[in-house]
């Protein structure tokens, strides 16, 4: 016998919830393409999280298996994860999401200017986003939860290994690879705040040699 989805009614609504979210950023990447020559984002990631995925987190919490406290104790059935080339560009998206008439800033927590011991870094928020479906309170508007993470190419690269790390068993050498992945970490700090200083620098002369030609 199939079991019915944790998210109940709600399961159909979820991906639209997160294809209108991520049209509204897909508009500022329009704008600032249109504006500078390049989008500000790389590109993104985004995904309901499963069904048995959220039962494993409601038991880890110790909450029961349930439409609400999957889509209201728990904030990441949806999520989001915007990858950009520049350190700047992601607290200009932050700004933006935070601007949207349809959100409400929930919780920001700033891992790039404050990186965890082991050298995270993203910049992560939690929002809560109306749209225009019913939700689990009845009301029109409903109000969803999106878990957000920005980051830049290399903090992404270097989650993608230490996810690794965490979810691997047995591994030989784990100290020495944990030293090396925070040595990384801070180096592709150092590199990300080169690159954007070389790329303020390039956008700098170019307005400074508008016009001066001919």
């Amino acid at each position: 016998m199939e079991t019915e989805s944790i998210y109940g009614n709600y399961e159909k609504v979820l991906p639209d919830v997160l294809a209108r979210f991520c049209s509204e950023l897909e508009v500022l990447n329009t704008q600032t393409r249109a504006k500078t020559g390049e989008g500000i984002y790389e590109h993104l990631i985004s995904r309901v999280k499963s069904d048995e995925s959220m039962r494993e987190k409601c038991a880890r919490r110790d909450l029961p298996a349930t439409c609400r406290s999957a889509l209201r104790e728990i904030t990441d059935a949806i999520g989001v994860r915007v990858i950009t080339r520049f350190i700047e560009d992601i607290h200009e998206i932050a700004a933006y999401i935070g601007s949207l008439p349809d959100v409400e800033i929930v919780r920001e927590k700033d891992y790039i200017r404050n990186a965890k011991p082991n050298g995270y870094r993203s910049y992560h928020m939690i929002v809560a986003y109306k749209a225009p479906w019913e939700d689990i309170d009845g009301q029109v508007p409903g109000v969803y939860y999106i878990e957000i993470q920005l980051r830049t190419i290399a903090m992404d690269s270097w989650a993608s290994l230490e996810h690794q790390l965490k979810y691997k068993k047995n591994i030989r050498n784990q100290k020495l690879i944990v030293a090396e992945l925070k040595r990384c970490a801070d180096e592709l700090a150092g590199c990300d705040l080169s690159m954007q200083t070389i790329r303020n620098l390039i956008r700098s002369a170019g307005a400074d040699g508008e016009g001066k030609e001919g």
